[in-house]
């Protein structure tokens, strides 16, 4: 019997078809990128450019403030033209550093060329070096840093590493075509991060609805001891952390703040892997990545692999542009993905998919009263009662919000899409989720 998490989820038609036979294609590089200081939980980056300076891809451009936050490489060569605010893709400007690309110069000392680095003899405390001077984040959309979740605090002990290849969101399909084309590189970066955190287990976690990638990652571990392809049912949001580590693990976290590791589990996305194989192995910052360009009615939908700070309306036009009509564009996919106003948006790390809803799909249902119909509680994979956080969001009710356990909501979407009454309920949620995580920490400021 596969195995999947224990209670709530949905099954959403995952719509990879699109895409998922599109091997990995170079982005063509722009003639300007916009560079975002915050691509990652935490306190912004640090500018460490001005105008006017000259940088190489891989230059360090910016710089981690504090131990929560993460550094930033120019992904391409040429000129600092500003350090300044730019519009993000909701509109809102945030401080971003722009470059004017002259070529394609790279720092010294990268290795890009194609030779596979096997063996890693380096200690835990220098592989989480490198992953931080390299700037490497969770890459499946959580953007945590990833030199934080290595670094175990006193009185915890890691016991598995799982590496996160579920891919549940629809439509997405970057880290399935990782698997395929990257498998040796994915492995290799799962050994590092295994000796990294002092594990002999690892588990790479894949939805039976890729059954080529399971496969293909089974051929090349055949031998290998301590790690293993574990199948799991498709079902959303099984790539959920907490969803997945019940499913791997069988192993419950308990409600914030507890952490995975509060379990023995370290938690990393496919993608992060590779990035943690090109950091350790080759010295190679994150400046790239691999995004999804997709939707029903696109002309080429395509995985390109973009180099940070490319406009989302470059992708877009490579793969044929926007269709005719009613479009809605998410940054993600669409049952957490969030609306762009702004197709001028960069790419960055947190970036997995970039979803074309057309037509009928790209308009929300109407609105009604809610008929009680208990379906959103159901769904929850938290065990929480959406429609009434949802309500209390509404009314600016954030004691009760809280009473409610809103920050245990992982806003995966599922009570928004099981709604018969097309009620926004995740909207409300992530609303009251911000309200209340703000107030707790003015609270815990206070002590």
């Amino acid at each position: 019997m596969m195995r999947t998490f224990p209670i709530g989820g949905v099954h959403p038609s995952d719509n990879k078809k699109w895409s998922s036979n599109s091997a990995i294609e170079q982005m063509d590089l722009p003639d300007v990128v916009n560079v975002p200081l915050s691509q990652h939980i935490g306190a912004p980056a640090t500018p460490k450019v001005a105008k006017g300076d000259k940088v190489r891809v891989g230059d360090l451009i910016a710089e981690a403030t504090g131990f929560m936050s993460a550094n930033i490489h120019a992904p391409v060569s040429g000129t600092v033209t500003a350090v300044d605010m730019q519009p993000n893709g909701q509109g809102l400007r945030q401080m971003m550093i722009t470059i004017r690309r002259e070529g394609d110069e790279w720092a010294e000392g990268i290795d890009r060329s194609d030779t596979i680095v096997e063996n890693c003899e380096l200690t835990s405390r220098e592989i989480i070096d490198r992953i931080k001077a390299a700037g490497i984040v969770g890459m499946g959309g959580a953007t945590f840093p990833t030199h934080v979740k290595l670094s175990i605090p006193d009185g915890k002990h890691a016991e598995a590493l799982i590496i996160n290849g579920v891919e549940c969101e629809p439509y997405l399909t970057s880290d399935y075509r990782t698997m395929l084309e990257r498998g040796r590189e994915l492995i290799i970066g799962t050994k590092i991060l295994m000796r990294a955190v002092n594990v002999g287990k690892a588990y790479i976690g894949v939805e039976s609805n890729k059954p080529d990638a399971i496969k293909h990652l089974r051929s090349l571990l055949d031998g290998t001891e301590g790690i293993s392809v574990v199948k799991l049912k498709t079902k959303y949001p099984q790539g959920g952390e907490k969803q997945l580590i019940a499913a791997v693990l069988g192993l419950r976290v308990p409600p914030p703040p507890a952490l995975p590791i509060d379990v023995g589990a370290v938690v990393c996305n496919a993608s992060t892997a590779v990035a943690v194989y090109e950091a350790v192995q080759k010295n190679k910052p994150l400046v790239e990545r691999v995004v999804t360009v997709t939707g029903k009615h696109m002309r080429e939908p395509k995985n390109l692999l973009a180099r940070f700070g490319t406009p989302v309306e470059a992708l877009v036009a490579k793969c044929g542009g926007l269709p005719e009509g009613d479009v809605r564009v998410l940054n993600g996919g669409p049952m957490m993905g969030r609306p762009l106003v702004n197709l001028g948006m960069p790419v960055m790390k947190g970036c997995s998919g970039i979803v074309v809803m057309s037509g009928a799909d790209a308009l929300r249902g109407r609105e009604s009263a809610c008929i009680k119909c208990a379906k959103c509680v159901e769904a929850c994979p938290m065990g929480l009662e959406p429609y009434l956080l949802s309500k209390l969001s509404r009314r600016k009710d954030w004691e009760s919000v809280e009473r409610g356990d809103v920050v245990s909501c992982i806003e995966c979407g599922s009570c928004q899409y099981t709604c018969p009454a097309n009620i926004p309920l995740l909207d409300y949620i992530r609303l009251g989720k911000q309200t209340v995580m703000g107030i707790i920490r003015t609270r815990n400021a206070k002590k």
